[in-house]
């Protein structure tokens, strides 16, 4: 039996591409800096979008090492895939994802 070597992302990369991918909505009406970052989204941090109203939300990149903050990062792909112009948008209720993410803090 020959042992075959997966042809998987590991989880890192995927989140890595996945947030490499995904461009902010709006850059019109956004304020950018000369390497092409929001003004309003500090150091350590990044943009999603949450909801039917898709009500931006900046968070902190080290909510990337928790597993529920994973699985929601996870059906993001699922749902929508990584070409689009919608920003990276998290597909859950706004509502829940305030209460997990008050969890993470």
């Amino acid at each position: 039996m020959a042992i075959r070597k997966s042809t998987k992302m590991p989880q890192t990369a995927v989140l890595k591409q996945m947030l490499k991918r995904c461009s902010s909505l709006g850059k019109k009406q956004q304020q950018y800096d000369e390497q092409g970052l929001p003004l309003d989204v500090p150091k350590g941090h990044f943009v999603v979008y949450v909801g039917e109203n898709r009500s931006r939300h900046i968070v902190p990149i080290t909510y990337l090492n928790h597993p529920q903050f994973q699985i929601l990062l996870q059906q993001a792909a699922d749902e929508f895939g990584f070409d689009h112009d919608m920003g990276l948008t998290i597909p859950c209720d706004e509502h829940f994802f305030q209460s997990l993410t008050s969890t993470l803090r």
